[in-house]
């Protein structure tokens, strides 16, 4: 059974979300305080987290920030009232890997939970386990990459985006198929985060690995 760690400091949605989420057969708690849930998330309590920004204590971007820097790759999914196109793109960028405003609808936020842990759950027997190509090894169960035999931490997000061009070397995919697979949007938020997470992962691997392609989108080659 997933675990699901809810951080929100209004008692009343805290215990909306707890009861749906136990309704739709997961294990959930809830906490008011950023302080406790780095500490939750840091010794693995949770499967997925889903994160307020407006903490008492310290706000949610800096959760967010000190787990990822604590090396918790679990899905984040940022909830919250600050529906900015410069909020939601900090969140992003931050490592959550979703952002849904308030208010929210529960079933589109289930929806999200079930797509985030399905991203999550380990590769079955017919799965393949490792990807490689070119020199790259990409690790799907410990989450690790390899670039000539050299190990390169990603973060979450990019480790995201280089498993999805490697799921389709040579292929173009474009900006919104980008999007969709690794933001898990199916509109444009009006950013350009996948042209700066692109450029982080291309530092990482090599420039000349992703090749844009005029017009059209990316490509692995």
């Amino acid at each position: 059974m997933s675990r699901i760690l809810v951080v929100e400091d209004e008692p009343r949605i805290a215990s909306f979300l707890l009861k749906g989420l136990k309704a739709a057969g997961f294990s959930a708690e809830a906490t008011a305080s950023g302080n406790e849930a780095i500490g939750l998330a840091v010794h693995g309590q949770a499967d997925l987290i889903i994160l307020d920004v407006g903490l008492p204590d310290v706000d949610g971007f800096t959760v967010l920030e000190q787990i990822r820097g604590q090396g918790v790759r679990v899905p984040v999914i940022m909830l919250t009232a600050r529906s900015s196109v410069e909020a939601r793109v900090k969140g992003l960028e931050g490592g959550a890997d979703d952002y849904v405003p308030k208010p929210f609808s529960f079933e589109e936020l289930l929806a999200r939970v079930r797509l985030r842990l399905r991203d999550e759950s380990p590769a079955s027997d017919s799965d393949p386990v490792r990807l490689f190509h070119d020199g790259l090894a990409l690790d799907l169960r410990r989450r690790t990459m390899e670039v000539s035999g050299v190990t390169v931490e990603l973060s979450a997000r990019e480790f995201a985006l280089a498993e999805t061009f490697m799921r389709h070397p040579g292929q173009v995919l474009s900006r919104q198929q980008l999007l969709s697979t690794v933001w898990g949007y199916d509109f444009d938020p009006g950013s350009n985060v996948v042209e700066v997470y692109v450029s982080y992962l291309r530092a990482k691997i090599g420039k000349k690995r992703i090749q844009n392609v005029r017009g059209m989108g990316y490509r692995l080659v």
